[in-house]
């Protein structure tokens, strides 16, 4: 039984669609939440891997959120141990933070359902190679990764050029939202006072509406993205248990 850290920043980012493949999988999850305990110091040494879920904030607001610095720590050490890690878009920009990799503005701001293409790296992913050469996936960010030096680039978009990475074979960064439900894209569309402020100062250039319009024929899809998707990062805990039995 794998245990499994899940890195939480606020309380409508939540792993959605992997979580019931992990509980499945009978992983032990931990939550550690910065939102309610902003001075959490886990130790990456007692789990088996790491999934750095998405957030509000910018990697380089440690000023107004300490906890990313201790997030960076911790992602550094689960790259130490060589892990399996996971990053959500916050989450994968904590990671290329980790590996020195810049974070900065986004060309485009995305809010919706966007395209996304796999790059020739991609084929044969354990992750992503089953993506087509168009994929609509959902998203929401203003920030965007940079690819670190060493990583392979998976996949990109005209408004985004880095969507993806894999480090060596057991770190991932996704830059869009798999791990979303129908509702929860109505929560945060409709619900969370945020997304809300943050759509109205776009002045009419994200509409609601027609997201929660596009949702009801782009789910499906999605589902069956994410459940191939993360099924591979599950699978990545028992290649390294077996690195783990093989003698040296």
């Amino acid at each position: 039984m794998p245990k499994l850290l899940v890195v939480q920043h606020v309380p409508y980012e939540i792993l959605g669609t992997l979580d019931p493949l992990l509980r499945q999988s009978r992983f032990r999850i931990r939550y550690v939440n910065y939102g309610r305990y902003p001075d959490a110091r886990p130790d990456p040494a007692s789990y088996d891997g790491i999934v750095v879920l998405g957030g509000p904030m910018n990697v380089d607001e440690v000023d107004r959120h300490p906890h990313l610095a201790t997030e960076i720590d911790l992602i550094r050490g689960a790259l130490d141990r060589r892990m399996p890690l996971l990053g959500i878009c916050l989450g994968a920009q904590l990671i290329a933070t980790a590996l020195d990799a810049p974070v900065a503005r986004s060309p485009r701001k995305e809010i919706g359902w966007y395209d996304v293409s796999p790059t020739r790296d991609a084929a044969g992913d354990p992750l992503l190679g089953h993506f087509e050469k168009v994929e609509r996936v959902f998203q929401w960010h203003g920030d965007a990764f940079e690819i670190p030096e060493g990583a392979v680039r998976l996949a990109g978009s005209e408004g985004c050029p880095n969507q993806a990475f894999r480090y060596e074979s057991n770190v991932y960064g996704l830059q869009f939202h798999l791990e979303v439900d129908q509702p929860m894209i109505e929560r945060w569309v409709l619900r969370v006072p945020a997304h809300r402020d943050e759509i109205a100062a776009m002045n009419g250039a994200v509409d609601p509406a027609a997201i929660l319009e596009e949702t009801k024929t782009r789910i499906d899809r999605l589902k069956r993205l994410s459940d191939r998707t993360f099924q591979g990062f599950v699978d990545l805990f028992g290649q390294r248990q077996r690195h783990r039995i093989l003698p040296s």
